[in-house]
């Protein structure tokens, strides 16, 4: 009887990925009109994380230009290096779950993030600035083209030995 009180708290301690997991999946699992049918849990993961992950890009965007005066694309680039190295840390630990090795996967999440910096950030971002639109909306719609990306290179690339079995 003892070992059953002592076990009955280890299968009550579930990882905080789990739970981040479970919750994504408990999520879109209520989702209205049917998109629970078109709408896996690690892409409500991934929305939320770097929604996060993009409010940080934002505030040090701000901080820099903003605050310090730097040049919009240095700006950019500082914002955008600390965000992205905080995102694919947060979806590899608690979204894709992953335990490969960190190396190739690096690899990939690099050569993702220049491709997606040259498009999208510098691309869209920089060159609706240069057009007149205000660096803070810039920045929103390259974000969303690159969010877009992100997700698919994330999910059929990067973390292909994922734990999306919810």
């Amino acid at each position: 009887m003892a070992q059953d009180q002592a076990e009955a708290p280890a299968r009550h301690r579930e990882s905080l990925p789990d739970r981040f997991s479970a919750l994504c999946a408990a999520v879109v699992r209520v989702l209205p009109f049917g998109l629970s049918r078109w709408i896996a849990p690690n892409f409500l993961g991934f929305a939320v994380i770097n929604g996060f992950t993009f409010g940080v890009d934002l505030a040090l965007l701000t901080a820099l230009h903003g605050g310090l005066g730097w040049p919009v694309p240095i700006a950019i680039t500082l914002a955008y290096l600390c965000a992205f190295g905080l995102s694919f840390v947060l979806n590899r630990a608690m979204n894709f779950r992953s335990h490969a090795p960190v190396g190739g996967q690096m690899m990939k999440y690099a050569i993702a993030v220049g491709i997606n910096y040259a498009a999208f950030i510098l691309g869209v971002g920089s060159g609706l600035t240069a057009l007149g639109v205000e660096y803070h909306l810039s920045r929103l719609i390259a974000g969303a083209c690159e969010g877009v990306f992100m997700y698919s290179v994330m999910r059929w690339i990067v973390f292909t030995d994922r734990q999306d079995v919810l």
